[in-house]
């Protein structure tokens, strides 16, 4: 059993800012896999489903993204599913645009939506950080992640969560260092 867990933030104006490229790698997983319809559930969106032989949860948390803890503390106490077997995708500013990195604990790197999932299940689980790339010029990072994907970062992000989605499979077995470069040399 595994949690996908997608961070963002629920409101219509966030559903295309750059802190939600979570949201939309949880929604190209439901639809690829046909997981179930989001239900509102454990104060996030939940769906369920089985990739390969491993039955599947998916959250998209709807507390914000400084606050997804929560969330995930509920859902994994429900469900009795262990921390190690729970992945998170987020946005991270540290990774170059359209490229990924798994990794597997350590620290949250200033990710508040990060920060808040160590506080309530601890920092044994996997991450898989999308890049997002830096802000240019003098933008504050909080306005940087809040900010609108423009038209071309869209069809790469759109790429990006087509070729996760694509390599899921490999994701389900654990396999990080494998997962990150299968989808960053597609």
């Amino acid at each position: 059993m595994l949690l996908f867990v997608g961070l963002g933030n629920p409101t219509p104006d966030s559903e295309n800012n750059r802190h939600n490229v979570g949201f939309k790698i949880i929604d190209s997983i439901n639809k690829k896999f046909n997981l179930t319809k989001q239900k509102p559930k454990f104060k996030g969106l939940l769906t369920t489903g089985t990739i390969g032989d491993k039955k599947i949860y998916a959250i998209k948390p709807l507390t914000f993204m400084n606050n997804s803890g929560i969330c995930i503390r509920e859902l994994i106490e429900y469900f009795k599913i262990d921390s190690e077997n729970v992945i998170v995708f987020h946005d991270d500013l540290d990774v170059e645009f359209g490229k990924i990195k798994t990794k597997f604990g350590g620290s949250s790197a200033g990710h508040n939506g990060i920060a808040s999932i160590d506080k309530f299940i601890g920092k044994d689980y996997s991450r898989v950080r999308i890049g997002i790339g830096k802000p240019k010029g003098s933008i504050e990072i909080a306005d940087f992640v809040l900010q609108n994907f423009d038209d071309e970062e869209t069809i790469n992000i759109e790429k990006i969560s087509q070729d996760i989605t694509e390599s899921i499979s490999i994701l389900v077995e654990k396999k990080l260092d494998l997962f990150s470069s299968t989808v960053n040399n597609k």
